[in-house]
């Protein structure tokens, strides 16, 4: 059965998103969409709220949640699609992730304030709810800081063309690798991850593969399917035309579900609009429920 989705959306569960999940279901609705895949960052707390909104609404929310982890010393980030999010295995990976998340936080505010910027671990935790916090998500509450727009040098991410994206700007300025307020990744390893996966319920999927930070190879991809990589986010704004046409083509050859994902989060990412992908089907939800092992 045919169907609009939308495999990768984050809500105000993820530090960085802005909407509840019952918000996302009504956009969801509102747009005609069969399904979409809430999957915030390293949590799984807008469950199980938000399976019980698409239920009231007749929106599908298919369980996800979206895991930061490392792979050929770079951050690669995981999706796991129909994840049971009551799961021990995934409760053990979350525990993990949130400590090395606090940890990159502390280490993080410790560096921009040795730059000479405002910023405490209270601010970042104060705005950031039950969330772990992410890169962007401190940028984001530096830069709304009244006091760091004297800072000498800070001024381009103050100017009105900057702004909406001066959060993504500032972390590929400051927190990138080799950047000055740069921490080593502390997370989990993508191979650990998908020896786990059966575990969660969950079917791997990778994020994004074309993303600045992961420049998934077709030798990485090779080897991630020998692990146990069941799909591939193919269409999402991150990816130019060219992009999407060499992780189709890998897609087709290791026979990975090609996967459509929006990754919207709202007014950090002001470019990606729910709902306006032109590609999402539901035959790629009912391609990774067939390939990972059977679970209801």
């Amino acid at each position: 059965m045919s169907g609009r989705v939308d495999i990768h959306v984050h809500s105000n569960k993820s530090s960085d998103g802005d909407f509840p999940p019952a918000d996302l279901v009504g956009f969801a609705k509102d747009l005609g969409m069969r399904a979409i895949s809430i999957a915030d960052h390293d949590t799984v707390a807008a469950y199980p709220e938000a399976v019980d909104a698409g239920r009231r609404a007749g929106v599908e929310v298919i369980p996800g949640i979206e895991l930061t982890t490392i792979f050929g010393g770079r951050e690669f980030h995981l999706l796991l699609p129909l994840v049971d999010w009551t799961s021990p295995a995934l409760a053990k990976i979350i525990e993990g992730q949130t400590a090395c998340r606090m940890t990159e936080t502390h280490e993080r505010v410790e560096r921009v304030r040795a730059l000479g910027m405002s910023l405490t671990v209270n601010e970042v935790l104060e705005r950031s709810g039950d969330a772990p916090p992410l890169g962007v998500k401190i940028a984001q509450v530096l830069l709304e800081k009244p006091e760091n727009a004297r800072h000498p040098s800070l001024e381009r991410y103050y100017r009105p063309e900057n702004r909406p994206y001066a959060p993504y700007m500032f972390y590929a300025d400051y927190f990138a690798e080799g950047k000055p307020a740069f921490v080593p990744k502390k997370f989990i390893a993508l191979t650990d991850v998908l020896d786990e996966a059966p575990a969660t319920g969950g079917a791997p999927v990778l994020s994004h593969p074309g993303a600045y930070f992961q420049r998934t190879t077709a030798e990485d991809a090779h080897e991630l399917k020998a692990r146990g990589l069941l799909g591939m986010e193919v269409y999402t704004f991150y990816h130019t035309d060219e992009q999407v046409a060499f992780y189709r083509a890998l897609a087709a050859e290791l026979d990975l579900v090609a996967t459509a994902g929006s990754d919207f989060h709202g007014r950090i990412k002001p470019h990606v609009k729910l709902g306006a992908l032109p590609y999402g089907d539901y035959g790629m939800v009912e391609e990774l429920r067939s390939r990972r092992g059977g679970r209801a």
